[in-house]
C-alpha cells in the first residue's frame, strides 16, 4: 500500500523512512495563515496550540488528498501533519530570524514546554471518497538551565533552529540543550509514529503493510 506525506519537511520524511516506509511527497497548496487567520476571525480568538495543529494538518492533508483523488491512480494513506511549541502561555512557531530564535531560546533555557503535533490521515482509494482519521499528539520537553549565551549564539548561527516548530531540534544539534521529552519522542521531530500507526489502523490499514 502507497504513502502520501503531505509536506516537503525533511524531519518528516526521514521518520517515514527511519520506519521502513518510502512516501511520495507532495506540497499542500495551502495558506497556513490565511487558515489560521480565518478560523481565529470565526472564533473571534486566536485557537488553541491543540487545536490550531490539527486544523492546519487536516487543511494540509484534505488539499493532497482531494488531489490524489482527482487523479484517480492513488491507492493507499496521505498523512499530513503541524506542529506547534507553547511555552509559559505563548505559542511558538518557526522563529524565521536568528533575533527572534535567540531571544526564544534566552526564555527556554531551565524551561518546560509542551510540543503539539497535529496529526490527519486519509484513506485514499479510487472510485471512492476519502475517509479521515485525526489526531493531536502532545509531549512536554525540558531544556538544559546551563545552556549559556555562547551555546546559544552557536547553536543560532548553525541556522537550524532558524525554521522548525520552537526553535530546536531533538534529534540533531539542539539535542544536546534537551534533558527530558514526556511523550512520543518522535512527537517532538515532527511527526507521533505511534499516532500514525492508530489511525492507520482506525482506517482499516495494518502499519506493516505500509513498510516498503
Amino acid at each position: 500500500m502507497r504513502v502520501c506525506l503531505a509536506s516537503t519537511s525533511p524531519a518528516r520524511l526521514m521518520l517515514l523512512r527511519q520506519a521502513g516506509i518510502e512516501p511520495l511527497t507532495v506540497s499542500p497548496d495551502v495558506d497556513e495563515d490565511a487558515v489560521a487567520a480565518a478560523a481565529a476571525s470565526e472564533r473571534g480568538a486566536d485557537l488553541p496550540p491543540a487545536e490550531l495543529v490539527l486544523l492546519l494538518a487536516r487543511a494540509k492533508a484534505a488539499a493532497v488528498a482531494e488531489q490524489l483523488t482527482a487523479e484517480g491512480t492513488f491507492d493507499g494513506l496521505v498523512i499530513g501533519g503541524d506542529s506547534m511549541f507553547a511555552l509559559g502561555g505563548r505559542v511558538y512557531g518557526k522563529p524565521y530570524t536568528a533575533e527572534e530564535a535567540t531571544r526564544r531560546w534566552q526564555e527556554m533555557r531551565g524551561a518546560t514546554g509542551v510540543l503539539h503535533s497535529g496529526h490527519s490521515v486519509f484513506r485514499v482509494s479510487p472510485g471512492t471518497a476519502p475517509v479521515e482519521a485525526t489526531a493531536v499528539a502532545e509531549a512536554s520537553v525540558t531544556f538544559a538551565a546551563d545552556v549559556g549565551d555562547d551555546e546559544i549564539a552557536a547553536y543560532v548561527g548553525s541556522g537550524e533552529p532558524l525554521h522548525v516548530a520552537g526553535a530546536f531540534t531533538v534529534d540533531s544539534l539542539g539535542g544536546a540543550f534537551i534533558t527530558r521529552v514526556d511523550g512520543d519522542p518522535s512527537t517532538v521531530v515532527g511527526m507521533s509514529l505511534s499516532t500514525v500507526r492508530r489511525l492507520a489502523a482506525e482506517l482499516g490499514v495494518r502499519w506493516t503493510d505500509l513498510w516498503s
